[in-house]
């Protein structure tokens, strides 16, 4: 998703200097770091894919498949890229119970954190709005999609940079690079170790102290992204609104995790679950995590005395 806690990486190593390539895309940054047998520069390459994914995915660019979309009632794909989130977005909303919904997007928009600039005041007809969100009010196939009004519309910034991600590194691999970190606005995937048997090393914001490192995390062969409720927020008349909204209840609740970081063999996955558990909350993520051992987390929060606790599930110490 975006707006994600700062994550930064490390290490060091002897080996042939590694490629770094860097830039903007998709109103973020992105870094890239890969070995190969040459020392090639794919920036080209990963500018154009991003803007590729842009044309397509982008709130922000009316021209957009993803806003044409959102304007009308149905729309015939003209890349690959809509479908195959799409495909993600059903997988992860069925899994969640409908914690992670994509059409929530008229909520979005009305509490002021949409593309459109929408006074923030926390006053939202829910019920209203309630009536326009569910995913299963979206019916896609290989071709196109279609819903039942234009005034359902879908906001797929919690899933498509963690594609984005998965796309560039699918570019590496299809060059014959075995070894990459690709990041984009926070969200990670990694190839191989970064110097001999040395994993890459990123490490995690303290959400109390956000110019602080709470720790630091190995990561090999595995992506990783995380979901904050701090990052982007507003408060009107003492109380706190959050960008994190609870597609059941329309409401912006604040919950009891503070962030939540999780590693998948994908961006994309990652990436959708992030938001889901925040929605979740620690006590049923906790519940989730244990029913699929292919997802690891590790979550960050505040106990009884103020204080930052976390939890992480077993697979964190061996990654």
């Amino acid at each position: 998703m975006g707006l994600l806690p700062l994550l930064f990486w490390f290490g060091t190593g002897q080996e042939s200097p590694l490629v770094s390539l860097e830039g903007e895309a998709q109103g973020t940054t992105y870094h890239i770091k890969y070995r190969g047998d040459r020392q090639r520069n794919l920036k080209p390459a990963v500018d154009s894919l991003l803007a590729d994914i842009d044309r397509c995915l982008s709130l922000y660019r009316p021209d957009s498949e993803l806003s044409v979309f959102n304007r009308g009632h149905e729309h015939r794909f003209r890349s690959e890229h809509f479908y195959q989130v799409l495909q993600k977005a059903a997988e992860v909303f069925r899994e969640t119970n409908g914690a992670f919904d994509p059409t929530v997007m008229p909520l979005v928009e009305a509490y002021g954190f949409g593309a459109k600039n929408v006074a923030r005041t926390g006053a939202v007809d829910v019920d209203s709005l309630r009536k326009l969100v569910g995913f299963g009010q979206i019916q896609f196939d290989t071709r196109g999609i279609r819903k039942p009004s234009p005034a359902v519309r879908l906001d797929l910034n919690g899933i498509a940079q963690g594609y984005s991600v998965d796309r560039v590194a699918l570019l590496l691999e299809q060059q014959g690079i075995r070894q990459y970190l690709v990041e984009i606005g926070g969200e990670i995937r990694t190839k191989g170790p970064k110097t001999g048997s040395q994993p890459w090393t990123v490490g995690l914001e303290n959400p109390l102290q956000p110019d602080r490192l709470h720790t630091t995390l190995k990561l090999t062969d595995r992506a990783m992204t995380t979901a904050a409720h701090y990052r982007n927020q507003y408060t009107v008349n003492g109380q706190v609104f959050s960008h994190i909204i609870n597609p059941k209840t329309g409401m912006m609740e604040a919950g009891d995790l503070l962030s939540v970081t999780v590693f998948a063999p994908d961006a994309i996955t990652a990436d959708a679950y992030d938001t889901a558990f925040l929605v979740m909350g620690l006590t049923e993520t906790k519940r989730f995590l244990t029913r699929h051992p292919e997802l690891d987390a590790y979550l960050l929060f505040t106990g009884p005395d103020g204080q930052l606790k976390s939890f992480a599930t077993k697979g964190i110490s061996s990654l």
